[in-house]
């Protein structure tokens, strides 16, 4: 059955035949184990403060919405289709939340806002040391500071960075994301396009150690204990670069999502 992994095709069939809760919960019982694994990627980029149980309970409501909206006929695998509808619903659910102190938000923005004043004074991407200076800190106060704000601001570059691997993996467009997948938008397909091309050269623009740490943290799907040992330094160190290249791909996107915003 096109879309589909042969070992779930009779219980599609069933499912698509009947519409039973009773297929529908055997559906969901055989991809439970693609909410963990979306769910165990984030909870590694995010707070010990947030409880995994939630996102697994938001990632398994993302996952009925799948099994409800999925159209084979697309062409679109449902393993692909559902990680990213399972991604959103965690995401929206985070986003629900206050989970981040106001003074974790506002340090998010100070380092944000000093790599900004150093590279348009540098004309290249700024050094740690730089930026401490800027900020009248220590590099070691800096690397602290970075790995408070890591979680801050990963959701919105998990948002922009799943858009980008979509459209290369299984077909997978953003007009799968919008209310009614079964109807295609050329649009969305350009869009979608046009956003992979820039965070791919958003990404090459990043000095190449924090490249490395976003290649093998979203790329080759390594847990943060696994990159740290492939590049030689403390799991502590790999947060540290990974907050450093989330807020320059922050910063380097950001003329995109003002476009988006436009009426």
């Amino acid at each position: 059955m096109n879309g589909t992994s042969a070992a779930s095709d009779k219980l599609w069939q069933a499912y698509r035949e009947g519409g039973r809760r009773e297929d529908r919960n055997r559906l969901l019982l055989s991809y439970l184990p693609l909410v963990k694994h979306v769910t165990s990627r984030l909870a590694a980029c995010l707070p010990a403060s947030v409880p995994v149980e939630d996102l697994h309970g938001w990632g398994i409501f993302g996952l009925m919405d799948a099994l409800e909206r999925y159209d084979a006929g697309r062409g679109v695998r449902f393993e692909t289709y559902a990680v990213s509808r399972i991604r959103g619903a965690v995401l929206d659910g985070l986003r629900s939340l206050d989970w981040a102190p106001r003074s974790v938000r506002r340090r998010a923005r100070e380092i944000e806002q000093a790599y900004r004043r150093v590279e348009a004074r540098v004309g290249r991407p700024a050094e740690e040391e730089e930026v401490a200076a800027e900020l009248e800190i220590t590099v070691r106060q800096l690397h602290l500071w970075l790995q408070e704000v890591e979680g801050t601001v990963v959701l919105s570059l998990q948002d922009v960075l799943g858009s980008a691997q979509e459209p290369g993996e299984e077909g997978l467009l953003a007009g799968d994301l919008v209310a009614d997948p079964a109807i295609p938008d050329p649009a969305d397909r350009l869009a979608a396009a046009e956003l992979a091309r820039e965070v791919a050269h958003a990404i090459d623009a990043l000095p190449e150690r924090e490249r490395l740490v976003i290649t093998l943290l979203y790329y080759e799907e390594l847990r943060p204990k696994e990159v740290a040992a492939v590049m030689g330094v403390s799991p502590s160190r790999i947060s540290q670069l990974h907050a450093q290249a989330l807020l320059r791909l922050k910063r380097a996107l950001a003329p995109l999502a003002a476009e988006d915003d436009e009426p």
